[in-house]
């Protein structure tokens, strides 16, 4: 049995290979993939900004599958439902070892010796691809049979990412103001839970008309692009929130500069939430002194944990019907068509793109 996966074989060079597909180990599932979402990640690993890889990897950390074949014993998903041929599941893609002292005693991710990606010629999880092969101990989640998958990948590790962000670093309560620094699928998935958390206002900056009219459909109360100086930007906030500032700053850009402005937009006594920097390696100035004199608390936070995935699932499923989640894939792509994907990603062009191995 063989399939097709697109490979990054190394930076910056994109491959469709023909790979062999096998069988689930004991544990473990083998799922066709019906969406396999393309993340902002996905554009760093490609250009090389989030470090050197792997090589040869199959890209795709983020995806909905249909099982194909049960290992031994894997008779349920991760949360404990029965599970069978045919059945819809998502998963969390990150291999932990479950033998160090971030699995047993911090019970954090990653651990010591997470394993992010497979070589591309082995059994794999990479998503853009026909088949995923999700080994014995990789959490799967089992899609209820009224979900909308598009209204689940729509957000795919972004609200597993915003979910773990406002669990390290303090949830969201009632009546607090928020700014979230981008619109893409993680400032999406903050807007999203700060609205449903019932926060007073919840203001987006974001240079996409078209991303920002999503945030307003998701429960942002203010949009602000980024034609406007971010003096300016500062001035609409603070005159929205209060001389006192707001309560979370949430940064989800994926830019360098948005930290600086991130921490100059913080109110006092306030919470700076650092999630989209993750692949953007570099540094940025800032004044010790203001952090200080606000009283300010800066966290980041990272690849979410298995239970923040069964959380967004769920959290999806339940908004689906309120919410305009499923719109938020505004492109697909076959196999084939990774690159044009990602530099759609890149662009900003896009709310949501996927790769649907149905294409092409």
């Amino acid at each position: 049995m063989r399939g097709r996966a697109a490979v990054l074989a190394k930076t910056n060079q994109l491959e469709t290979w023909d790979v062999a597909i096998s069988d689930p180990e004991p544990g473990g599932a083998l799922v066709s993939v019906v969406l396999g979402g393309v993340c902002g990640s996905d554009v760093h690993i490609l250009t090389g900004e989030a470090g050197e890889m792997p090589f040869p990897i199959i890209l795709g950390h983020e995806g909905i599958g249909r099982i194909e074949k049960l290992g031994a014993g894997a008779g349920t998903d991760h949360a404990g439902a029965p599970v069978k041929v045919g059945d819809l599941v998502y998963w969390s893609p990150i291999a932990l070892c479950r033998r160090c002292y971030s699995c047993t005693v911090l019970e954090e991710t990653p651990c010591e010796n997470t394993q992010f990606f497979e070589d591309a010629s082995k059994p794999n999880w990479g998503s853009y691809a026909d088949y995923a092969w999700l080994p014995g101990g990789m959490p799967f989640f089992r899609l209820p049979d009224h979900a909308q998958p598009e209204a689940v990948a729509a957000l795919g590790c972004a609200l597993p990412t915003a979910l773990r962000g406002f669990d390290r670093c303090g949830p969201i309560r009632v009546d607090e103001t928020v700014v979230v620094q981008g619109a893409g699928p993680v400032g999406l998935s903050a807007i999203l839970i700060a609205a449903q958390a019932g926060a007073r206002e919840v203001i987006v900056i974001d240079g996409s008309p078209t991303r920002l009219e999503a945030a307003r459909k998701l429960g942002a109360t203010e949009l602000i692009g980024l034609d406007l100086a971010p003096d300016e930007r500062r001035r609409r906030v603070y005159d929205r929130v209060g001389t006192r500032g707001p309560d979370v700053v949430v940064e989800a850009a994926g830019v360098l500069p948005a930290f600086p402005e991130g921490v100059d937009l913080s109110g006092n006594h306030g919470r700076y939430i650092i999630l989209g920097l993750w692949g953007a390696i570099g540094t940025q100035p800032i004044s010790p002194r203001d952090l200080t004199l606000k009283n300010l608390t800066i966290a980041g936070a990272t690849f979410p944990k298995p239970k923040h995935y069964y959380q967004a699932l769920n959290l999806a499923v339940r908004l689906q019907e309120k919410l305009p989640l499923a719109e938020l894939v505004s492109h697909r792509f076959g196999i084939a068509q990774a690159a044009e994907a990602l530099a759609l990603t890149k662009s900003g062009g896009a709310i949501k793109a996927v790769i649907d191995p149905t294409i092409g």
